[in-house]
């Protein structure tokens, strides 16, 4: 008498390996692509590679330029997200600089910015509206003359490729804006010397470099250079 062998159980029930690996290569593929996107991060503003102009009419006759030489503060950049970006920019306005002493004297004046009462001119953003591929405007909070006022700068992002000299991530951006001088309280020689001021700033932003390997326990990475610019403006003109 022939014992009967049990048939095996059917497998039609029984996960496969392709269904249990699934998962886990879906979430493989997933950390890949976040690894491959870019990330947000803080850049410190290079003030060698930043300039800051604004220029007015004076009397009709010409359009003068002046630039202030010296900048710091900070941007949170993430090129996948644009819009969550924020800049917060201080710029002493003791390095007011038309190529004129005299007239940079009295810009610094109590006559126009009264500097010693009023040292720092700043800008700190408050929202970020993409308008296209590169192209941003950023509204913020703009303090001049002691007067914080609302404005808005058209910003072409130029470049995000990272520093190759340094090593690090880095952006380049161009920004425009127009403001009226008397809304900050500078009403000298107006209307003859234009309300009207157009700003215009070219801005280089880096990441700090990372500490080496080998660095001291506590050893702060290098952050990106604050040094004054080198140049002076060309520009000239004579006061009111």
């Amino acid at each position: 008498m022939k014992t009967a062998t049990p048939k095996s159980a059917s497998n039609k029930h029984a996960p496969s390996a392709t269904r249990l690996l699934a998962p886990l290569l879906l979430a493989l593929a997933g950390t890949a692509a976040s690894a491959g996107a870019a990330s947000a991060a803080e850049y410190t503003i290079d003030a060698r590679h930043t300039q800051v102009f604004f220029t007015y009419s004076h009397n009709g006759y010409s359009h003068l330029s002046a630039r202030l030489n010296e900048v710091a503060g900070s941007l949170d950049f993430d090129p996948a997200n644009p819009a969550a970006a924020k800049i917060d920019v201080t710029l002493p306005m003791s390095s007011l600089s038309t190529g004129v002493p005299k007239l940079d004297a009295h810009m610094s004046s109590a006559d126009m910015f009264d500097v010693a009462q009023f040292p720092n001119a700043s800008f700190k953003s408050t929202s970020v509206k993409v308008l296209g591929k590169d192209h941003l405007a950023v509204a913020g909070d703009l303090t001049i003359h002691g007067v914080t006022k609302p404005a808005t700068f058209d910003v072409t992002i130029n470049s995000t490729a990272p520093n190759a000299m340094r090593k690090t991530r880095a952006v380049g951006m161009d920004a425009r804006a127009t403001i009226k001088r008397s809304d900050f309280g500078v009403n000298f020689m107006l209307p003859g010397v234009a309300d009207e001021v157009k700003l215009a700033i070219s801005m280089e932003a880096g990441e700090p470099r990372k500490a080496p390997a080998d660095a001291a326990p506590g050893a702060k990475p290098e952050a990106a250079p604050a040094a004054k610019p080198d140049a002076t403006p060309a520009a000239a003109g004579k006061g009111g």
